[in-house]
C-alpha cells in the first residue's frame, strides 16, 4: 500500500499559512490574477478569496490591495522604475567616475 500523508500533511496543504499567504502576495504582484497566484501555493481562486473576506481590514487584505496596484502600475508604465526595486542611498549615483588610484613612481 502506498505511503499515505498524515492528517498533518494534509492540513497544512489545505490551510492558508503565514508562509502561504506571503508566497501569494508576492505572486499577485507579479502576475495580478489571484488564480495563478492561488495555484503558486498549492491553494484555489476560491479560497483565497474567502481567506480575503475573513480577514477584511486586516494586513492581508490591505497587502492584497497593494499587490494589484503595484501590478497595475508595472503595466501602465513599463519604462517607470520598478516600485519594488531597492532604492539607492542619496548621493550613490551609477554616473559617478571611480575614485582615483595612488598611482606608484
Amino acid at each position: 500500500m502506498p505511503d499515505q500523508p498524515t492528517p498533518a500533511a494534509l492540513a497544512q496543504r489545505s490551510h492558508w499559512t503565514p508562509a502561504k499567504q506571503r508566497t501569494f502576495l508576492t505572486a499577485l504582484v507579479e502576475t495580478g490574477s489571484v488564480a495563478r497566484a492561488a495555484r503558486t501555493v498549492g491553494m484555489s481562486r476560491s479560497s483565497a478569496h474567502a481567506l480575503r473576506n475573513r480577514l477584511s481590514g486586516t494586513p492581508f487584505d490591505h497587502h492584497w490591495s497593494h499587490a494589484l496596484k503595484l501590478h497595475a502600475a508595472r503595466l501602465a508604465d513599463p519604462f517607470a522604475p520598478d516600485p519594488l526595486a531597492p532604492r539607492k542611498a542619496p548621493g550613490d549615483s551609477p554616473h559617478r567616475p571611480p575614485a582615483a588610484s595612488a598611482s606608484r613612481p
